[in-house]
């Protein structure tokens, strides 16, 4: 029983590592949308959330990526086990692509 325990607290670090990096992707996008708004070159993500969410009847929020080179936000919902992306051009806030369901 001891070895069991032993062997399961082993193996915990290795998926700890690899979701590490998770955050720090996500703050890096989170600094590059925020530095682009301060500076004007794009909306904030609340400007945007604003207007995209609300015309995603039925699909869950579970999140956003930014291109900065692009000025693009992909927000990303999830809908009956389906993944949508929806496109968001920063500067303007217009829906400019969205993949899936």
């Amino acid at each position: 029983m001891k070895m069991l325990l032993l062997l399961a607290l082993a193996a915990t670090p290795i998926p700890a590592l690899a979701l590490a990096a998770v955050p720090d992707q996500r703050r890096g996008d989170q600094m590059s949308a925020f530095e682009a708004r301060r500076q004007g070159r794009s909306m904030s993500l609340r400007e945007i959330e604003a207007r995209v969410i609300p015309t995603m009847k039925g699909a869950q929020y579970i999140g956003f990526d930014y291109d900065s080179g692009a000025a693009i936000y992909t927000l990303k919902f999830l809908r009956d086990g389906n993944v949508i992306w929806v496109d968001v051009d920063g500067r303007s806030g217009q829906v400019v692509g969205r993949t899936g369901p």
